[in-house]
């Protein structure tokens, strides 16, 4: 057994701040992160103020056994935003466990948690493209689309997700790179509806576009602003909504030069799938989740069983109830399943609360109703998409709080 006390008051403030750079990576929101900061600096003997947004860090470092002010470390650290990683978090989690309780070393777990930032291997990075694939054919399904609109989402999503995997090692694509994915999945979408047949245009565009939309952290901007972490509510919720608009002016683009190529794709509202095409393409997404969530494989069957636990219950709940008091069963009940999992297994809830909440986001519909405002100009139909933002939204954040007081969380991921 290691005692904290043995290492350096530098040591302890350099591991802290090591892991909170790593668990603002792994997609932490910020009163998550702040807490699991603060109980890891009680464990090793620091006073710690930690202030956190999207975008960094801000943490603030006493020692307890001296007078006030002469010990005083402020770390100020920039980062990007951070990416749901369930994997790395879990590893995350364990290492600042272990040293938290002396079963490791503060050098020890510094060597372990570098270790978490290796490259991924060829297979992982296959993985991930197929994933997007998946994940878009599995929404069309699930939306019961013609086999045609499967096919082409499918299709695209293969698309965007090796432009994805390629403009990741060309850091000046990052800005642009919601825009022109929109812009490929519309291009290929309407060639599609002009030269093959029609298709359900704007619903197999946003099947195709599902990995890159915002609608998690749409949710976690709120639940943010909920708790009174204020700052980075708001500039989550700027994030989200920056992402948004650059997936509508990508497939506006490709809309307008279109319409000057002299392309009018023929577009049409027909949803013929039988049920049992729905269970199929519902397996399928949940599946294409758990890789793209890059979560353990020994976690693929929580993350899958998460993903359609939640969808289903707020499937029959709102068919019982209504469609926002399903969506706030479901998100109570995942977010209470998480924390109990989290007890049981003394690992993350995210495990099971990430997935559990992912088909309720309300991304899609936030962007169709921009697609319809800008495209149609049709006022009434984005108002409409609008409210229904908002209350999934408000059913959502409900969710979560309410889980939280059913089962506490004794883990703050």
């Amino acid at each position: 057994m290691s005692s904290p006390a043995d290492a350096t008051y530098a040591q302890r403030i350099a591991f802290v701040s090591e892991v909170a750079v790593h668990l603002h990576r792994y997609g932490t929101t910020a009163q998550r992160l702040e807490g699991a900061i603060n109980a890891l600096s009680q464990q090793l003997g620091l006073d710690c103020q930690p202030w956190t947004n999207p975008t960094g860090l801000i943490l603030s470092f006493s020692d307890p056994a001296k007078p006030p002010g002469l010990s005083d470390t402020t770390r100020v650290i920039r980062l990007a935003p951070g990416e749901n990683d369930l994997h790395k978090l879990s590893e995350a989690d364990r290492i600042a466990d272990a040293v938290g309780t002396g079963r490791m070393s503060i050098s020890q777990g510094q060597t372990a948690l570098r270790g978490l930032d290796r490259p991924p291997g060829r297979r992982w990075q296959v993985m991930q493209v197929v994933a997007f694939g998946l994940s878009a054919a599995g929404l069309a399904g699930i939306w019961r689309l013609p086999w045609l609109d499967i096919c082409t989402a499918g299709l695209i999503g293969l698309a965007i997700g090796l432009f994805t995997h390629l403009s990741d090692r060309r850091p000046r694509m990052k800005e642009a790179h919601d825009a022109v994915a929109a812009m490929l999945a519309g291009f290929v979408a309407i060639l599609v509806g002009n030269f093959v047949a029609p298709l359900n245009l704007n619903t197999v565009v946003i099947a195709s576009l599902v990995p890159l939309l915002p609608g998690l952290m749409l949710t976690n901007s709120v639940n943010e602003l909920t708790s009174g972490h204020w700052v980075s509510g708001v500039a989550r919720f700027a994030g989200a909504i920056s992402t948004i608009l650059k997936l509508t002016v990508g497939s506006l683009i490709a809309v307008t030069v279109a319409k000057l190529l002299g392309v009018y794709p023929d577009a049409r509202a027909w949803r013929p799938q039988p049920d049992w095409v729905e269970w199929v393409a519902l397996l399928t997404t949940a599946f294409a989740f758990a890789i793209l969530f890059r979560a353990s494989v020994r976690d693929y069957a929580w993350v899958m069983a998460a993903a359609v636990a939640g969808f289903l219950l707020a499937r029959y709940g709102g068919q019982t109830w209504g469609g926002a008091a399903g969506v706030f069963l479901a998100a109570m009940t995942m977010t209470a399943a998480g924390n109990l999992f989290a007890r049981l297994t003394n690992r993350p809830g995210a495990i099971i609360r990430v997935p559990g909440i992912i088909m309720l986001v309300p991304g899609s519909a936030s962007l169709r109703g921009l697609m319809n405002l800008v495209q149609q100009l049709d006022a009434g139909a984005s108002s409409d998409a609008l409210l229904d933002v908002i209350n999934i939204i408000m059913a959502l954040v409900a969710g979560l709080l309410f889980g939280n007081l059913l089962a506490p969380a004794r883990k703050n991921l």
